[in-house]
């Protein structure tokens, strides 16, 4: 699965790119998404200390990331 979440994290940057976009709102916790910490992927809802592919790849890429709980920060921050 490691090549299918690095070739999504991939995508997912080209479209931001593409639109210029400064920031992206993703799933927080997401093995995917999460930023800071994800779930472990045992399927038992234990969290560890950690970033998504896409979210590690986002923010090195120097474009903000934000889980769905911090939209009003997003919004103030660029409105």
């Amino acid at each position: 699965m490691t090549s299918k979440f690095r070739y999504g994290a991939e995508q997912t940057l080209y479209i931001a790119r593409e639109c210029n976009a400064p920031a992206a709102v993703l799933k927080e916790r997401s093995p995917s998404c999460g930023f800071g910490e994800i779930y472990d992927g045992t399927f038992t809802g234990k969290l560890c200390k950690g970033s998504g592919f896409t979210a590690e790849l986002l923010d090195i890429s120097g474009i903000a990331v934000f889980g769905e709980s911090n939209i009003k920060k997003l919004i103030n921050l660029y409105s």
